[in-house]
């Protein structure tokens, strides 16, 4: 079978992925990067990660005969830094404020997370090399990062207003931190999501409103279930959140494990927050749609184990 090189890219971009910028210093100390989306862990033990870079970069053999580099995942509001590094640009981080890691590789301000390495292995593949890193230092911020998918960026904790059709329904909210989430408890007994009606101010700030009682230190990653309640006919949205903080505001985080006990008095609740335990488990999300008694789960973001 004969590849045709531009019909590949186009079935390997119907995979989504984050976008990364990949950053350096060349021998004489000048900072370098470059936008890639082409980025994977490899390994917990020892800390490993990768990503590749084109054989025609103007950056090739700088990275290739680095000794460090440097992974910054950026968060939804960083489109403009993303497009910046991906050009060729001679004064490219004259856009972005930045300070130098631990190791010296340049890390950008409101990343998602970054990752700061060590090289460890060069892999020629094709017409790219591999570069595998060592995670020496890391940071994650909790901001929702920024996507890429069939060739355009795509912001997944900014699609509630697209989804909402019912100006009075309710937005809660899954607020993950490690192995817990947090919970609340429910007006007719049992354990609640932290909940609030959108009104009219929008899903961003009733979101927000969640946040300010709850836990402040939160943010969204994607939403995770849109159904309506066919019996009340009311829209809810859920919103699946992580934090760094351990302890929150106002709820208590209780432990993954022992989700499936509780007594959760909402049954269209009690059944999400089990898909999330075990998708959880498998680092593979989706979004719901349907109803409160059935529906469907559209994968969107995956990782292999």
């Amino acid at each position: 079978m004969a590849i045709d090189p531009k019909e590949l890219r186009e079935a390997f971009g119907s995979f989504m992925t984050g976008v990364t910028i990949v950053t350096s210093t060349t021998a004489d100390g000048e900072p370098i990067g470059f936008t890639a989306n082409s980025f994977a862990s490899v390994s917990l033990d020892p800390p490993l990660l990768l990503v590749s870079i084109a054989n025609a970069s103007g950056n090739y053999d700088n990275f290739v005969g680095a000794k460090r580099f440097a992974i910054n995942i950026l968060s939804e509001a960083q489109t403009d830094a993303s497009n910046t590094f991906a050009r060729r640009n001679p004064d490219r981080f004259a856009a972005v404020s930045w300070t130098n890691s631990a190791l010296g590789s340049p890390i950008l301000d409101e990343v998602s997370a970054w990752f700061d390495c060590t090289m460890h292995t060069v892999v020629e593949a094709g017409d790219h090399a591999v570069l595998i890193g060592q995670v020496e230092h890391f940071h994650t911020a909790g901001l929702p990062g920024l996507g890429y998918y069939r060739g355009g960026y795509f912001t997944p904790a900014k699609v509630a207003t697209e989804v909402m059709t019912d100006t009075k329904g309710l937005i809660s909210a899954i607020i993950a931190h490690d192995d817990s989430l947090l919970l609340v408890p429910a007006p007719e007994g049992g354990w609640a999501l932290p909940t609030v009606e959108i009104g009219n101010e929008g899903a961003d700030n009733a979101l927000e409103r969640i946040f300010a009682r709850h836990q402040p230190g939160a943010s969204p990653s994607f939403v995770y279930s849109v159904y309506t309640d066919t019996d009340t006919h009311r829209q809810f949205v859920t919103f699946l959140c992580s934090t760094p903080e351990a302890s929150a505001r106002d709820g208590q985080y209780v432990a993954l494990a022992d989700v499936p006990a509780l007594d959760i008095a909402d049954a269209a609740v009690k059944s999400m927050l089990q898909r999330y335990c075990r998708e959880s488990a498998l680092k593979t999300y989706g979004t719901y749609y349907g109803n409160h008694t059935c529906g469907v789960v559209k994968e969107l973001i995956g990782r292999e184990s």
